[in-house]
């Protein structure tokens, strides 16, 4: 810990999921976000001999950490899409013979013929499963590709897992370990509450002028998060408009702009970013002061998550939902494009067939590329009830939907050595084709993936000079360049059937179906209630219990009939009830009144007393306080 981070002390409860995971037991951490989860397996992984291997679906988190961790000079490696055959295989490898100590790979990867080979030979010291509630059905972001990861247990049978997440519910946290083939249940979970962090409802039917209000009242920086990429680049241009430097980020922007954007973010040369829910994992701001929801989330444990980005070097920050009057109804439209009607899945499923003029009994193991905006438009559905047909077909097992598969660049010459030669060009595309030529090997004969970014770094260059001059070369029929790009696939698992013989099972479909239902009323409750604390909301949500009122969310600091804040009032109550629950029921309006008077001045407590007998929920006996029956 000291020698590779610099730390003397452990926080939460590192060390104790450490010493778990350490002993060889099946752990799961439960770890808000900031928390510090990925010291839990990197520090006892260095302890031990071995590889760990770490299970995240975040690309972009495997890459930063890899790098970190290089930079550190301890040998880490990850395997996505991207790579090639040979890549993968040099990783693998060294992984069995290179005392490597970590290897990241996404869970779609776990199943590939070539990894299940050589896993067997490498030396596992325990399995890491980050964003660990994507296993679970009854998690808000499952996975069915996660449910793999127990097949795995099968070849390593004596190697211990590490799960964790940031957010799980009760039921989630027992369903996680079920899934896992946990030997005994093992759960170690920090508190969820973030006491440096006020959550605010703020309810306006002109969310713009409202935006603009806040950033003015409130210093620091800011993510807005949006539901759409569309809505991402109207709100940054209105926000720049209005004089606030501002950036926005969705995983359709190819990775260059969304680098440059991010750090432009981080550097403060930007105030506000303004994205989906694609940004933020594994982003490293400590100093967000204001994370502002301009659309509500469907499920408290995406709001939780992202919220919970805001004031993560523990100074005081703020979660902001804005909240209009059609707020309810716009939710509760979300439910029929979650889970569209079961007759539209087939058709969806029958459409595909026809899209690939797939036979009926074939398909079995094929993979295609899929536009799902030329698939709509031939066959008149809209994309999001049709992305979620998807997405149950996938989860029912009839295909595989992998949304958005990283596809890195690709070049071959078609030009033989003597033509190159001979070909003159400009002194920057003389220096791009000699980096090529010397970091690369067989592109007289095949596509071979290149790295626009390595090839900048090698010339000096920037990655646009680069790919302006390989679109160049690709023109003048030197060279085929297939630029990095983001596709959809779509894998048939099963031959194509009849979609009448469908069968989408109730744990896919209406049990599902129903805790989505739940999860969207939770959050309309949470944007509604106006006399619940709102840190008590989402704690329970996550089955912790907290008698007292935070004292900072927007209801706490509403005024309560007798003119205390209300967060207060409720405080009162809570201290009289549990000191009278110590008490066998009744306790002396002295002591009550020496605790009482540590949150708030004297008189305040005698309303407090007055106001609870006039509204009978106490009664009082000379000097003590008696609680009523159904109190």
């Amino acid at each position: 810990m000291q020698q590779y981070w610099g730390y003397t002390s452990f926080r939460g409860i590192q060390e104790e999921i450490i010493e778990s995971i350490g002993s060889g037991h099946d752990t799961l951490g439960l770890m808000p976000t900031g928390g510090g989860k990925s010291i839990t397996f990197q520090v006892p992984a260095l302890a031990q001999q071995g590889v760990c291997i770490v299970i995240t679906p975040l690309i972009a988190l495997m890459k930063d950490q890899v790098a970190n961790l290089r930079a550190r000079g301890i040998k880490a490696v990850a395997i996505h899409t991207g790579l090639t055959r040979d890549e993968i295989i040099i990783a693998l490898e060294n992984c069995i013979f290179g005392d490597y100590k970590f290897l990241y790979i996404s869970p779609e990867r776990l199943s590939s013929d070539l990894f299940l080979a050589k896993i067997k030979r490498i030396p596992v010291s325990f399995i890491t499963v980050d964003e660990s509630h994507c296993i679970s059905q009854w998690g808000y972001d499952f996975r069915p590709a996660y449910l793999r990861i127990a097949d795995i247990r099968k070849l390593l049978p004596h190697v211990p897992i590490l799960a964790l997440t940031a957010t799980a519910t009760p039921e989630v946290v027992k369903d996680i370990q079920k899934r896992l083939e946990f030997r005994q249940e093992n759960v170690f979970s920090m508190s969820f509450e973030r006491k440096n962090l006020a959550y605010v409802v703020r309810r306006t039917d002109n969310k713009p002028k409202e935006l603009i209000h806040i950033l003015q009242q409130l210093a620091g920086c800011a993510i807005i998060y949006t539901r759409s990429r569309q809505r991402t680049q109207e709100v940054a241009t209105f926000l720049r408009q209005q004089g606030v430097t501002a950036e926005f980020y969705h995983a359709g922007l190819p990775n260059i702009e969304k680098d440059e954007r991010q750090q432009r973010w981080q550097k403060g040369e930007s105030r506000v970013m303004v994205a989906t829910n694609a940004f933020g994992m594994g982003i490293d701001k400590p100093d967000v002061r204001m994370v502002i929801h301009v659309d509500i989330p469907d499920s408290p444990e995406a709001y939780f998550q992202e919220a919970g980005r805001a004031g993560r070097d523990g100074m005081y920050a703020y979660a902001i939902l804005l909240v209009d009057s059609h707020a309810p109804t716009v939710l509760k439209q979300r439910i029929p494009s979650t889970f569209p009607d079961k007759s539209f899945i087939r058709e969806v499923y029958e459409h595909l067939g026809y899209y690939y003029q797939l036979a009926m009994g074939d398909g079995e193991g094929v993979t295609y590329e899929f536009d799902i905006s030329k698939f709509c438009q031939a066959f008149k559905h809209f994309p999001v009830p049709t992305d979620s047909a998807l997405r149950l077909l996938s989860q029912a097992g009839y295909i595989e939907y992998v949304d958005e598969q990283e596809n890195a660049s690709r070049l071959m010459f078609i030009v033989s050595r003597d033509e190159l030669y001979s070909h003159r060009s400009d002194a920057d595309t003389e220096n791009v084709m000699r980096a090529v030529l010397r970091s690369y090997t067989g592109l007289f004969s095949d596509y071979v993936y290149i790295d626009e970014y390595l090839l900048a770094h090698r010339t000096g260059l920037s990655y646009h000079q680069v790919y302006e001059i390989l679109k160049s070369l690709n023109a003048m029929r030197i060279i085929r360049y297939v630029p990095h790009k983001k596709t959809p696939l779509i894998r048939y698992l099963r031959r194509r059937e009849e979609s009448e013989r469908l069968v989408i099972p109730p744990s896919v479909y209406e049990e599902r179906k129903a805790i989505y239902e739940q999860r969207i009323q939770t959050m309309i409750t949470y944007a509604t209630a106006t006399d619940k604390c709102r840190s008590r909301m989402l704690l329970s949500y996550f089955g912790e219990k907290n008698r007292y009122d935070c004292n900072q969310c927007d209801v706490c600091l509403d005024k309560h009939p007798i003119g205390l804040k209300r967060g207060i009032f409720n405080n009162l109550f809570a201290m009289l009830k549990q000191m009278a629950e110590n008490e066998g029921g009744e306790v002396s309006i002295c002591s009550f009144m020496d605790e009482a008077e540590k949150i708030c001045t004297r008189k305040n407590v005698e309303k407090t007393i007055h106001y609870l007998q006039a509204e009978e929920l106490i009664e009082l006996h000379g000097e003590l306080i008696r609680m009523k029956r159904n109190e």
